[in-house]
């Protein structure tokens, strides 16, 4: 990405992604952290290593009805339904703002059939800000009966060698931890050309009001987040970053930088930080400082220093 504001992208906190190269590898999560410019009075949008906007389609959409967020003991489920302003007025209404930070935006796409991503990944490429992609396959696919992309590796593998085909831009395959190996899946993401794979999306659960007896969602189920599923995360994570070669970015529960270093620490090369943002608007800030205060109390000098550096 372009250094507009001269930021140091070469120092102890600096990683890549591929070709994609940035100052620090901290992220937003895509649909915590809107499109950036709702956060920008709390949070330094410059200080970032990316933000990942909320998942783009090609045509708006609505979402789902309420309720669709519930409170747990230990995160939240979220039944929002991909709710987003679609592609073309992303470029048009949110993307000029963003492209003053020296910040990698990264593009999160979604589809219901393999045309929808490639198509949404084609207008994305040739908009100008947009630094990455990352391709969300928990979509349902309408053409296979509703079968989710990312419970499916030659589904995944069509998807990602698809995406690839159309743009020059890096892609990172966004996979789902409601399958039974998920390093199966990853292995098939990297076959297809996948520049990373970011793990994990959200857990499928549910909640009931037992007085009325109702799903406390009107979609029944929703996706699981925040600290309860760190350690299935870490898991799958440290997994994955042992049967890939390509860049393994983690997700799910970072609430502070001893979270984060714990996924640098089994493999992951960068992270997402999503339900931490509802709770603290400058919870990703934090981290930073967290993960740098870390650094030089224990003389690393690079990320690359930590990162795999778990010792079994």
């Amino acid at each position: 990405m372009t250094n507009r504001k001269g930021n140091d992208t070469q120092g102890k906190l600096a990683v890549e992604i591929g070709k994609l190269k940035l100052k620090n590898p901290v992220m937003t999560a895509s649909g915590t952290f809107g499109y950036g410019e709702e956060y920008a009075p709390y949070v330094d949008l410059n200080r970032l290593g990316a933000i990942i906007v909320k998942g783009l389609s090609l045509k708006p959409r609505h979402g789902n009805p309420s309720p669709r967020i519930m409170e747990t003991s230990a995160g939240m489920l979220n039944a929002i339904g991909l709710q987003n302003v679609g592609v073309k007025s992303f470029i048009r209404d949110k993307l000029p703002y963003l492209r003053q930070f020296d910040t990698a935006i990264i593009a999160n796409v979604y589809g219901e059939t393999i045309e929808e991503y490639l198509r949404v990944s084609e207008i994305l490429t040739a908009a100008d800000g947009v630094h990455a992609l990352e391709i969300n396959v928990s979509c349902p696919n309408v053409k296979k009966g509703g079968v989710a992309f990312g419970t499916d590796p030659d589904m995944i593998a069509e998807v990602t060698a698809g995406v690839k085909g159309v743009t020059d831009l890096p892609v990172i395959v966004k996979l789902s931890p409601n399958v039974t190996d998920i390093t199966v899946m990853a292995k098939a993401a990297e076959a297809a050309g996948a520049d990373a794979v970011s793990l994990i999306n959200t857990i499928t659960g549910m909640s009931v009001d037992i007085e009325k007896r109702i799903p406390h969602l009107k979609n029944v189920t929703g996706g699981l987040s925040g600290p309860a599923i760190k350690p299935i995360a870490l898991r799958m994570v440290w997994q994955v970053a042992t049967q890939v070669h390509i860049p393994v970015i983690g997700v799910g529960g970072i609430m502070s930088a001893p979270d984060a270093l714990e996924f640098f620490i089994v493999g992951a090369r960068a992270v997402q930080v999503g339900t931490a943002n509802f709770v603290d608007p400058r919870a990703t800030i934090r981290i930073i400082e967290g993960i740098e205060a870390y650094m030089n109390r224990h003389q690393t000098v690079t990320m690359d220093d930590l990162l795999g550096s778990l010792k079994i």
